[in-house]
């Protein structure tokens, strides 16, 4: 297996074999209880039915009955079903049926992309995406969302920061066509 984190270059191929690449150590295809509980610092999953959290704010989970849920709760709800794994360090595991689907990199762990400082930039280095969309919001152009087919992939590019803010691998939404 190849650590994504540790090579960050693989993150621009076009294609990718996702069978071959782990984040953090956890492969996709590997059971959810797999990531260190000690990582995970928020979760989601549908056991929850209201959520308040945020900057500076403590999360609140709680139940479709009121009953205010721990993160420990969560957290194993999430990894025996679905939903999403949050890690320090910018990390997130998309989880279903009680497997680790996919993959999400933001925040400084991006870094590596730094150099490139425009979207004809990231196009250069990532190559044309398969799809892309713009993100709008008042008539402003907020990012564009590039999918990668091949490497079931999304890279996101923040317009207003002039930077690659997301990336994402696996079974997201978008990631494998239309």
């Amino acid at each position: 297996m190849i650590e994504i984190l540790d090579n960050p270059d693989l993150l621009s191929r076009p294609h990718l074999d996702l069978t071959t690449v782990e984040m953090d150590g956890i492969a996709l295809g590997a059971p959810a209880t797999s990531v260190p509980r000690l990582n995970i610092i928020q979760a989601r999953s549908s056991v929850v039915a209201r959520y308040r959290g945020g900057t500076d704010i403590d999360s609140e989970y709680h139940h479709a009955d009121g009953r205010r849920l721990t993160l420990d709760e969560v957290v194993h709800h999430t990894v025996h079903s679905d939903g999403f794994l949050y890690c320090a360090g910018k990390l997130t595991y998309k989880v279903r049926a009680g497997t680790v689907v996919g993959f999400s990199i933001h925040g400084p762990r991006l870094s590596h992309f730094a150099r490139l400082t425009s979207y004809e930039e990231l196009l250069a280095a990532f190559g044309r995406p398969d799809r892309a969309h713009k993100d709008e919001a008042y008539g402003d152009l907020m990012s564009y969302d590039n999918y990668y087919w091949g490497a079931q992939k999304l890279v996101r590019w923040d317009a207003w920061d002039h930077r690659v803010s997301l990336i994402n691998l696996g079974a997201f939404e978008g990631n494998t066509g239309p």
